[in-house]
């Protein structure tokens, strides 16, 4: 089978290779082993474009919750002074998750073997994200696994509870939104065509508005299944797309230009940009691995597309918040807080302080925007419905003031 894969080099290059292997987790291990940064692989050719999600997962990535339990099983495990490898067994019992249970098995064995902790966990590629690895192999070398390893936990506490609330904030617009459209789509399909035949029988003249309501609602109604194939198609269209490797880097682009939506997704991904990049310097990991492995950590493929050159302007020597100022992707405050941890010797503080300031803003900016934007979507809903509800009473309202005539 072959496989494309979008490798950076121990050079700190990006490029873009094809390799025949026998399956995608040997070619994983053999690339790791290459010395070479695996950012993503796939399928070559119709069969792997047309891979389902429902039947073969495109990646088996451990869930943050289970990778944060983990860790603070392993910390404690460690802590209380057992070695690695029967920390690993005993986590390894205690795990539950299947696809988690069976990697950190093949883990353990490797480390039995004679193999680092942090080598096994990079031959799983992007089962794992890539701070993890390089967190380990900075605790691995210092000597102080325990305290690298509750740093990283922190660090994806942190994280989740971003993430955490930003999803529990958009939870009360989605569910509003789909209860919406549900009645609405009830209302289409359903009770307005029920009108048509009693409408037909009255000897009035039909409201422009009650017209044009009741040919949608009967073109609706007549053309149901055409309808909802046309939209599992272009779903099916769009989720393609976005397997793509141009169609991801469009995708990512155009989530940034969403009005009010884009500015928060900017700041979240420049968040996770510099908390990464905090914690492996504060590991004791050199500037340029460490930008290495955050820019490869940052989830918008175009925002990590306008960091990946400062990988190379940094180990040519040149200053960071220079190189960061000339990608024109973050903001002047990410610019001035590492100007001025450049210059004081401690960038790793001033990166964690800006991505504690950014996440309070994503918070501050989606109050705003939520704030806005339910009682427009209220206003926009009740309209809609309104005007359903208009063109089915309007000739009846008619109809009442000819009869009282």
């Amino acid at each position: 089978m072959q496989f494309v894969c979008r490798l950076g080099t121990p050079e700190g290059s990006v490029i873009e290779e094809t390799f025949d292997a026998t399956d995608e987790d040997s070619l994983r291990q053999d690339l790791v082993k290459r010395g070479y940064h695996l950012f993503q692989v796939r399928r070559r050719g119709l069969l792997g474009w047309l891979r389902l999600p429902s039947l073969r997962p495109r990646s088996q990535r451990i869930a943050p919750r289970e990778l944060l339990i983990f860790n603070q099983e392993l910390a404690a495990l460690l802590r209380s002074g057992l070695p690695v490898l029967q920390a690993l067994d005993l986590t390894l019992v205690r795990q539950r998750d299947p696809i988690f249970r069976q990697i950190l098995s093949q883990v353990r064995d490797q480390v039995k073997a004679g193999e680092d902790l942090s080598t096994a966990i990079a031959g799983f590629g992007d089962r794992f994200p890539p701070l993890f690895s390089a967190t380990l192999k900075a605790g691995e070398r210092s000597g102080e696994m325990e305290q690298v390893i509750r740093r990283f936990v922190r660090y994806l506490g942190l994280v989740l509870e971003t993430r955490k609330r930003v999803v529990s904030a958009l939870v009360y617009p989605a569910v509003l939104v789909g209860l919406s459209v549900c009645l609405i789509g009830v209302m289409t399909v359903y009770v307005l065509p029920q009108f048509t035949g009693f409408f037909s029988s009255l000897r009035v003249q039909l409201p422009l508005i009650t017209r044009m309501t009741m040919g949608i609602s009967l073109f609706v109604k007549s053309h149901l299944l055409v309808i909802l194939t046309i939209a599992v198609i272009a779903g099916f269209a769009l989720l393609q797309f976005s397997r793509s490797a141009g169609g991801r880097e469009s995708l990512a682009r155009w989530s940034l230009k969403i009005p009010f939506l884009g500015p928060l997704f900017h700041r979240m991904a420049l968040s996770e940009f510099c908390r990464s990049l905090a914690t492996l310097l504060t590991g004791g990991i050199p500037l340029v691995t460490s930008l290495e492995v955050a820019v490869s950590a940052v989830g918008n493929s175009h925002l990590r597309a306008q960091l990946e050159p400062v990988i190379q302007s940094v180990r040519e020597g040149r200053p960071l918040a220079e190189t960061l100022e000339e990608t024109g992707a973050t903001s002047e405050i990410v610019i001035d807080m590492v100007e001025v941890g450049e210059a004081t010797g401690s960038l790793d503080v001033m990166l964690s302080d800006v991505s504690d300031f950014l996440d309070e803003e994503v918070d501050i900016r989606l109050q705003r925007v939520l704030s806005l934007l339910e009682p427009v979507m209220l206003v926009l809903m009740g309209v809609i419905i309104a005007t359903l509800l208009i063109s089915v009473y309007l000739p009846l309202f008619s109809l009442l003031g000819q009869m009282q005539g």
